[in-house]
């Protein structure tokens, strides 16, 4: 499955960095990629939205569906 969500509150190549890193660590299996200029993750692989919603929320951005 391939999809991309939108994301708030990611400001800058740390933010996309940590992002990237929160849905990886909960998603093994998947390829993830943030990008903070169109602020939005791409995520490549077996997943839910909500495990992405979660990662992104514990990593502490804003998870506003897809995009």
């Amino acid at each position: 499955m391939e999809a991309t969500y939108k994301i708030s509150g990611m400001t800058c190549g740390g933010c996309s960095g940590s992002v990237t890193r929160a849905v990886a660590q909960a998603l093994p299996e998947a390829t993830v990629e943030a990008s903070h200029e169109e602020a939005t993750v791409s995520v490549e692989g077996p997943h839910e939205p909500e495990q992405v919603k979660r990662a992104v929320e514990d990593a502490g951005f804003d998870f506003l569906g897809a995009a």
